[in-house]
């Protein structure tokens, strides 16, 4: 069976771009499609051999020897993805995978090759976002230019949006919070198949028992706004206790001038070394709405409990009372007063590990083989 796989963007590290690395693995042959390509950000985790770029590719690049990676921001192209996408040919397939936060479920296969797109979310600047984006541009001296330029271009682009929602043979959601989403935006049926930790983090190689506590709490996460790593900085602030940022992104020099003397930013970190920053941890932070997070997963696998706002994703992994707890409102107020009262001793480190164990890569491939049965036949 010959196989592609799509991505809409491989620019950052993040936990779609871990996704398509498993079923990358999972089908070692197949080419992968997207839109833009940063070797420079990605090039160790899919060789350039396997990639296929859309023809924004090469105005990036050319970009890039005057803006560095700056061209590879998404905002610059976004009224030309949905062109890009429908102008790849997969007629010699016999499956078309999609890895899709935006525009991948939008390809054109016409039942032949048979389409099953798995879905992070649908876009959320386009839908549940959209008034967010939009106030943020309307920041500054072209403030007012810039939020009617958006305006436009979503309004486009949700319309495409909806019109393509058909085109995959069948839809994989990565957490209910998804499906929820895919059937209020869509008004399709899906079936969740979570995504997967990595094998590193359930080795039996690290004991977090070992380890002692320190006062300090953590955040792991891509430095953006919608993150709301502030109020992370601000409750710490006010509880007076240490916090470690480790991430890299856009909103790094927005949050530096948040900062106070106990917030200490780590930049990015290895999985070794960020498995010993987690296991070290009091407890880890989630303090934005996520549509799944496998950093929970992750501090938990190291034996660290999590606190994170009562919303999306960590509803569906975080056993509350037994690997973590929840703050009810997204304020700093809020994640203060849950902070106060959050207790390490409370939490057991083996029953993190063994909640984190259930979302292993096996289970993970195994369904998705499943679905690609079901759909096959």
């Amino acid at each position: 069976m010959k196989v592609a796989l799509v991505h809409e963007l491989l620019t950052m590290r993040g936990g779609a771009e871990r996704v398509l690395k498993i079923l990358a693995d999972m089908f070692p042959d197949a080419p992968i499609y997207t839109l833009l390509f940063d070797k420079r950000k990605l090039g160790d985790w899919f060789p350039r051999e396997r990639i296929r770029t859309s023809t924004l590719q090469k105005t990036a690049e050319c970009w890039s020897l005057i803006a560095g990676h700056r061209a590879f921001n998404h905002h610059l192209y976004l009224s030309r993805f949905p062109r890009a996408v429908e102008a790849w040919g997969f007629f010699d397939y016999d499956l078309v995978i999609s890895s899709s936060s935006a525009f991948a479920h939008g390809i054109i296969t016409n039942g032949k090759p048979k389409h099953l797109c798995y879905v992070h979310s649908p876009a959320r600047y386009l839908w549940d976002r959209t008034h967010d984006v939009l106030e943020k541009a309307d920041q500054g001296l072209l403030g007012g230019l810039k939020r009617r330029h958006l305006e436009r271009v979503f309004h486009d682009l949700r319309l495409w949006d909806t019109e393509v929602a058909d085109r995959p043979d069948a839809l994989l959601a990565a957490s209910k919070e998804i499906q929820r989403r895919i059937a209020l935006y869509w008004r399709r049926d899906s079936d969740v198949i979570y995504p997967p930790i990595d094998d590193f983090w359930l080795e039996n190689t690290f004991d977090p028992r070992a380890t002692e506590h320190p006062h300090y709490t953590l955040v792991v996460s891509t430095l953006a706004a919608y993150k709301r790593i502030e109020l992370a900085i601000e409750a710490c602030r006010r509880t007076n206790t240490s916090l470690k940022i480790v991430g890299e992104g856009p909103d790094m020099a927005r949050l530096k001038r948040l900062a106070h003397p106990l917030v200490e930013f780590c930049g990015y970190r290895t999985q070794e070394e960020l498995r010993g920053i987690f296991a070290n941890a009091s407890v880890t932070i989630v303090p934005g709405e996520e549509d799944f997070n496998l950093v929970a997963l992750e501090s938990m696998a190291c034996g660290t409990p999590v606190l994170s706002y009562r919303n999306g994703g960590p509803l569906e992994t975080i056993v509350e009372g037994k690997t973590g707890a929840f703050f009810d409102e997204p304020t700093a107020d809020s994640l203060s007063v849950a902070l106060r009262s959050f207790k390490r001793g409370d939490f057991d480190s083996d029953a993190c590990r063994a909640r984190a164990k259930e979302f292993s890569r096996e289970r993970f491939e195994k369904q998705i083989g499943e679905a690609i049965a079901s759909l096959m036949q």
